[in-house]
């Protein structure tokens, strides 16, 4: 063991070989103007820099009189040269809370501090071996103020093995299916899913990476009378068109309530060479709330460092959810491809608003991401009271 032992606290005395540096909206006239004024339709660069490094933290705070803004901000972040981001997303749904809102949470990684979580830290580090970018959208319909801090290490170059990060936005309005008929037990826990094939998808990439986790929002659009669980969707993740493991069933007691006991799913290998779809997925779940390392439906906020509630959806779930699980100790180690995913509700049949972001490390190049939402369709469908008071307030009083 060296003399640094195993803490990483002990780590800060190892002496290196790098030097620190920062961008910044410092106000250059030497005023107090400290802030980036993005103004609406307009991109601008946040950062850039030639050479070999590392962003070791990014801070930012935003203000903007649209409303729901935190969804018609796009962060994206560009590694060495390619035309293709690696990170983009909605600014708000990137640090933590979505929904265009915000609330205090702390992480490992990712922390959203006072006030009311309006002050967004990510720690993930992302290198870059000869260039990098970093840039901001302002798709609202006002000015933007933009207030940030982009800390990195330069170096004179990447050790061998550095993966970049990448970080992708997602969403969906699944179908699912009615509960016309059914009981409420039976719409909630019955069904089988046999494939994996209609669950919503986080994260779809190629090559060779390492999952590092997900921020996960949803929304419920059933607005039942009764108990209305939006989650009890396993987690699938299907990685190197590989099964994963298990040991011999126990015996099975099915509930009465939702029906016969099912006939057992033999193992298959992937249809295909690249299908990446053999079954049992790599990695099979129990439950969304199991997933993100909670438990029995959970209705508490709670933040830890590599799991938490930021919002836990009030009463009967019927206000928004987000989530996160960070595979820091544990991460998904693909060489090929990986397919994270999970259902929307048992078998797939709640039909819920969902978004996420997902978070790896990869060789490049990557799988592009595909369109990006448009910012009408990216919009958060809900309404609570008195939503966005100080605007509402302005507009008002002219």
């Amino acid at each position: 063991m060296s003399n640094l032992g195993l803490s990483p606290l002990r780590g800060l005395a190892k002496l290196r070989a790098a030097k620190t540096r920062r961008f910044s909206s410092y106000d250059r006239t030497g005023g107090n103007d400290d802030r980036f004024h993005v103004e609406p339709g307009k991109t601008e660069i946040i950062a850039e820099h030639s050479g070999a490094g590392i962003i070791t933290h990014i801070w930012a705070t935003l203000a903007c009189e649209s409303e729901n803004f935190l969804r018609k901000i796009v962060l994206r972040a560009y590694w060495d040269g390619e035309a293709e981001p690696s990170i983009e997303a909605p600014i708000g749904d990137f640090f933590g809370m979505g929904h265009g809102r915000t609330a205090n949470y702390a992480s490992l990684p990712m922390q959203a501090s006072p006030e009311d979580g309006k002050a967004f830290n990510c720690y993930f580090p992302m290198p870059f071996g000869s260039h990098m970018k970093l840039t901001v959208t302002n798709e609202a319909e006002h000015d933007l103020l933009f207030y940030y801090y982009v800390d990195l290490e330069l170096h004179e170059e990447l050790e061998e093995g550095m993966g970049r990060f990448h970080a992708q936005y997602r969403q969906s309005q699944p179908k699912g299916m009615s509960d016309a008929s059914l009981t409420n037990e039976e719409y909630l826990f019955g069904g089988e899913n046999v494939d994996g094939k209609e669950n919503y998808t986080m994260l779809e990439a190629e090559g060779r990476g390492h999952y590092v986790g997900v921020l996960y929002s949803v929304y419920s659009r059933r607005r039942s009378d009764v108990w209305d669980w939006y989650g009890e969707g396993d987690d699938m993740i299907f990685i190197d068109g590989e099964q994963g493991l298990s040991v011999p069933d126990t015996v099975r007691k099915p509930d009465p309530r939702i029906g016969p006991k099912a006939t057992l799913i033999e193992p298959r290998p992937e249809s295909a060479p690249g299908a990446n779809d053999a079954w049992p997925p790599t990695l099979h779940g129990t439950g969304t709330e199991d997933y993100f390392n909670t438990a029995w439906c959970p209705t508490q906020e709670y933040s830890a460092p590599y799991h938490g509630i930021i919002a836990a959806g009030g009463p009967n779930w019927t206000e928004p959810v987000t989530l996160y699980r960070w595979h820091i100790e544990d991460p998904a180690i693909f060489q090929k491809s990986i397919r994270v995913t999970i259902e929307h509700g048992h078998a797939n049949r709640r039909s819920d608003d969902i978004s996420s972001v997902a978070f790896w490390y990869q060789a490049e190049p990557h799988k592009p991401f595909g369109a990006f939402p448009p910012v009408n369709e990216r919009v958060p469908t809900f309404r609570r009271p008195f939503k966005e008071m100080e605007i509402a307030v302005k507009k008002a009083r002219g």
